[in-house]
C-alpha cells in the first residue's frame, strides 16, 4: 500500500509540468484508484489543451468510454 503512494505521490509531481503525458498518466493513475471524477478532468484538459496528440486521442477514447458506461 505504501509503494501505491510513493507511486501516486511522485505520478502527481510529475504531472505539475502539465504536459499531455504526465497529464495521461495521472489520469489513467486516477482511473486505477476508482477516481473517475478526476479522470475525466484530467482528459477533458488534455483534449483541450493538447489537441491533435497521440495523449489527447487517448484521452478521447477513454472520455467515449465512461460515457459509454453511463
Amino acid at each position: 500500500m505504501k509503494a501505491a503512494g510513493l507511486l501516486a505521490a511522485l505520478v502527481l509531481v510529475a504531472a505539475c509540468g502539465g504536459g499531455a503525458k504526465e497529464l495521461l498518466d495521472t489520469a489513467q493513475l486516477e482511473e486505477l484508484q476508482h477516481n473517475p471524477t478526476h479522470a475525466r478532468e484530467l482528459y477533458r484538459e488534455i483534449v483541450a489543451k493538447h489537441p491533435g496528440t497521440p495523449e489527447a486521442a487517448t484521452a478521447a477514447e477513454r472520455l467515449r468510454a465512461f460515457d459509454e458506461a453511463k
